[in-house]
């Protein structure tokens, strides 16, 4: 079982966030605690009201509205009544059980998990201190729980899901279609919960297995520039499909920030899974010798590991990502070290993949006659040359200021008016 505890500042928020699943048929109200009358006929504003009513008794405390999921192994085949069990246990041990909640359990994934919405002001005005309550109370718990329930430990393995994700649906992604931002908001906030990424770049290729990308915009526009992030459904060539939608709109809201916040943090808690990722690449290249690219990349899919060549639009290939699934970590090729770099991993193909390394690409694609017809305009300069060793062509091209430049021509000597007379007389 795993855990998350995230506060905010708008429970209505926390509400429209699950009671829109419910809508969509992605969710169901499976509990409810710390109110005093049948909720199934409650409606949204009702529900809101209560959680006011809660909230009033300490003006002062802005940050009120407390989100928790509880998800558990695809192999813990959990019924609604053992959700409630767990969920009541898991709030009473937390220091939450007095205070009203909801319990949300949620389809919209390969594996069960709910949604808790509740609030941290106690009845008499008191504020919950959830400071650490992650790394001390809810770690007991979930440990005592997973225990005491027979579910898969969330330490020393990963979850036995797939990936977990649902990918969004490209056809159902058009303008009045489908619930875009909802789409988006889930696969988002579950790559974050569930994996370990240290960039944007790393970020978006865990994303983009599910359809989806973060776009910060062009270089030159406000948006870049004031570290905007935008989330935006794609179809397989990676074009934009739907209505893009702003980070600052998305529950949770996963701005640039806060993603690179969890860059940091990320670095630490990939490492223990850099070694096995190294062990199943080797895994695959002693198998097969001379492995072909295709043959590489799908020996690891049947592992769980996506790999992905960066290429530039000349086709050459910049660099290689892998996104291991199984520890839900990606790394790009030289973090794993030198011998794992694209070019590394390259040179290791066989004969035919070796046609397509950067070296040779660059040379087919401007083969030796290119550079000897750029040379054409020194043809003029040859022309303008001294008569001598010219070809025939050029010489007959020449015009009277051509050769005047380039010969220098006998003066005629003066006759006087006399000796011309004679001449012209003369038969």
């Amino acid at each position: 079982m795993v855990a998350k505890i995230v506060s905010g500042k708008s429970i209505r928020g926390m509400l429209h966030y699950n009671e829109d699943k419910v809508a969509e048929q992605q969710a169901k109200l499976i509990l409810s605690s710390g109110f005093a009358t049948d909720i199934t006929g409650m409606s949204m504003a009702q529900k809101l009201h209560r959680f006011e009513n809660r909230t009033m008794l300490n003006g002062r405390v802005k940050t009120n509205a407390i989100h928790i999921t509880l998800n558990f192994d695809a192999l813990d085949k959990l019924t609604d009544a053992q959700l409630q069990q767990i969920t009541a246990a898991y709030m009473e041990r937390i220091g939450f059980g007095d205070q009203p909640y909801l319990v949300y359990k949620h389809t919209d994934a390969a594996h069960s998990h709910v949604h808790i919405a509740t609030t941290n002001i106690k009845a008499g005005g008191k504020r919950i201190d959830i400071h650490d309550i992650g790394k001390t109370l809810s770690e007991t718990a979930r440990k005592e729980l997973e225990k005491e329930y027979g579910l898969v430990k969330a330490e020393g393995r990963a979850l036995s899901n797939a990936l977990g994700i649902k990918a969004a649906n490209i056809e159902k992604a058009g303008y009045g279609k489908a619930p875009t931002k909802r789409t988006i908001t889930n696969i988002v906030n579950a790559v974050i919960r569930s994996y370990k990424f240290t960039s944007l770049a790393e970020f978006n290729a865990i994303l983009k297995q599910f359809n989806v990308t973060a776009d910060r915009g062009r270089e030159n526009t406000m948006m870049f520039q004031k570290n905007g992030l935008m989330y935006s459904i794609i179809n397989e060539n990676g074009e934009h499909v739907g209505v893009p939608i702003k980070a600052s709109a998305i529950y949770d809201k996963p701005t640039l920030a806060s993603l690179e916040e969890k860059f940091i943090k990320n670095v630490d808690r990939r490492k223990p899974y850099k070694e096995p990722l190294k062990v199943a690449i080797e895994k695959v290249f002693q198998k097969y010798a001379g492995i072909s690219k295709a043959t590489f990349i799908a020996e690891l899919a049947k592992q769980n590991i996506n790999v992905v060549f960066r290429q530039n639009e000349q086709g050459f290939t910049y660099g290689v990502t892998f996104i291991d699934n199984r520890n839900k970590t990606v790394f790009n090729g030289s973090d794993l070290g030198k011998a794992y770099s694209a070019k590394a991993i390259t040179e290791r193909f066989g004969a035919v993949d070796k046609l397509l390394i950067p070296e040779q690409k660059t040379y087919l694609k401007a083969p030796p006659q290119t550079t000897y017809l750029k040379k054409e305009p020194a043809a003029k300069t040859y022309l303008k040359a001294p008569v001598q060793g010219q070809h025939l062509k050029g010489m007959l091209d020449k015009t009277e200021t051509d050769y005047s430049l380039g010969i220098p021509r006998k003066k005629k000597k003066k006759r006087n008016p006399e000796q011309q007379q004679e001449q012209s007389y003369n038969p």
